[in-house]
């Protein structure tokens, strides 16, 4: 009796239930860090033709396969915070130009203009028109860096500031931007090519910016006049369809619906 009072089984029992609590976290943990996920080249689709053939050439990591950085970089959501909330170490801080440009239904377009800071490889006179994600501006700090590269580059850097997105700029018009209207970033093109009759254009869009410039572009063969080529970054192809895998609550998508919303009501607000 005296032996068997010494050796109780509840210890026993407690180990297993820590046991199955360190398994569970570790299953979380390589569930959300996609740790098991494997890494390969990026999947291309694109139709053979010499420029084609020439990015290809030129650019070998998109034929490459992707290596990402150990334990965090499989997951999509670390990525997101680390880089939304902490960004680049010292992001840089280009210098550039506000522009104003007045509607014709009275709103208000600004974009910020920034000079090359030295000589493009080829000598010639290149701009690049860009189209920030949703609600972003020129003051956002992928966009800051991206600039201060292109400036360094030789390449002029046009960025929107889309509608309402600014918090020191006010409405003068009853509305802000939405996710297919291109009259601001048409007429920040035109206010380019008007003051810049020898540059040539790279159109880029970021996001939502991917949707808008890619709609720009198609819309008429006159907004293609001068453009050397389109760059779609992250490009979301289907708001609906989109609409519906935010709201689902596998892998904590519907958190960033939440997010969204809530940065969207916070612009709206501001301009009650």
């Amino acid at each position: 009796m005296s032996a068997m009072l010494e050796t109780p089984e509840l210890p026993a029992v407690f180990d297993g239930v820590k046991l199955a609590a360190v398994a569970a976290v570790l299953y979380v943990i390589v569930r959300c860090l996609n740790l098991k996920s494997p890494t390969a080249p990026p999947e291309l689709t694109y139709q053979d033709s010499a420029l084609a053939r020439f990015l290809l050439k030129s650019c070998p990591l998109l034929t490459k396969e992707y290596i990402p950085p150990l334990i965090w970089g499989k997951s999509g959501h670390i990525q997101t915070a680390l880089y939304g909330k902490m960004g680049r170490v010292r992001s840089p801080h280009p210098y550039g130009h506000r522009k104003y440009l007045t509607m014709p239904d009275g709103a208000t377009a600004t974009f910020d203009l920034f000079e090359p800071q030295s000589e493009h490889c080829i000598g010639e006179d290149v701009t690049m028109v860009i189209c920030p994600g949703i609600a972003n501006h020129s003051e956002k700090q992928y966009i800051r860096t991206f600039v201060d590269y292109a400036q360094k580059n030789g390449y002029r850097c046009a960025v929107l500031n889309h509608l309402g997105a600014l918090p020191n700029i006010e409405l003068t018009s009853a509305r802000m931007f939405t996710y297919g209207c291109t009259w601001e970033f048409g007429a920040m093109v035109n206010y380019i090519k008007k003051t810049y009759p020898q540059t040539q254009l790279v159109v880029v869009g970021f996001s939502l910016g991917g949707n808008i410039v890619c709609k720009y572009v198609g819309e008429s063969q006159a907004n293609q006049e001068r453009v050397l080529c389109c760059v779609s970054v992250c490009q979301g192809y289907s708001a609906l369809r989109a609409q519906e895998t935010f709201m689902q609550w596998d892998q904590c998508r519907r958190f960033y619906n939440f997010l969204m919303a809530d940065n969207m009501k916070k612009i709206i607000l501001s301009h009650r």
